[in-house]
């Protein structure tokens, strides 16, 4: 499903791996948030992904051009996971937001794992 919005000068058409991308951009650049996580559901296993593939740990619904997206992430160890969740959910509602024009009605994240940074 794409989202959709009407101008005067006609209709903008957003790709949801599009939006995906903006969101897994905005979550890497939250304090205490080490990457985006992709979890393997045949092996069950939790993988760090690579700036490149941000999109891979967030998954995006679309809603009567609203937006649900959960997101998987990994922490640093010794931050408060609340308060990173805090942030990034604040952060990339804003650039959400911002950057496409709709409302974004949820924001699911999900502390997939915890990695000591040097």
């Amino acid at each position: 499903m794409k989202g959709q919005l009407s101008t005067e000068y006609g209709k903008i058409i957003i790709d949801e791996d599009v939006i995906a991308r903006y969101a897994g951009s905005a979550a890497v650049e939250c304090f205490g948030v080490v990457g985006m996580a992709y979890v393997s559901m045949t092996d069950g296993i939790v993988k760090l992904l690579m700036r490149d593939s941000l999109s891979q740990g967030v998954n995006v619904s679309l809603n009567n051009n609203t937006i649900n997206i959960q997101l998987h992430i990994i922490v640093a160890y010794g931050v408060s996971i609340s308060a990173v969740a805090e942030n990034l959910i604040s952060n990339v509602k804003y650039s959400i937001e911002s950057g496409t024009g709709m409302k974004v009605s949820k924001i699911g994240v999900y502390v997939e794992g915890v990695r000591v940074i040097d």
